[in-house]
């Protein structure tokens, strides 16, 4: 009775070991490497200039708006349409 009994362990354990478990490893390093990887030193620096200047062109476009606002009142209303372009006029 041992013989059937042994294959019927042996043969899942054997798979396990031959697909299933370097799949799983793989994935889970793989997993690990993404999580853990960070940013280099001048990747931070570079992101933190982008990040001053984006703050900056924002700053800059509300003090345009603001004096838009001051001399063009209706300004805003213009651009209703959501194109972002004037339309043609023939």
């Amino acid at each position: 009775m041992s013989g059937p009994f042994l294959a019927l362990a042996i043969v899942p354990t054997i798979l396990f070991l031959t697909v299933v478990m370097p799949i799983w490893l793989t994935l889970h390093y793989r997993s690990k490497r993404h999580a853990s990887a960070q940013l280099s030193e001048d990747e931070r620096r570079e992101l933190e200039s982008l990040a001053d200047k984006a703050e900056s062109f924002a700053e800059r476009i509300e003090v345009l708006e603001s004096i838009l606002d001051d001399q063009v009142p209706d300004w805003r209303a213009g651009s209703d349409d959501g194109s972002g372009q004037e339309e043609s006029r023939e």
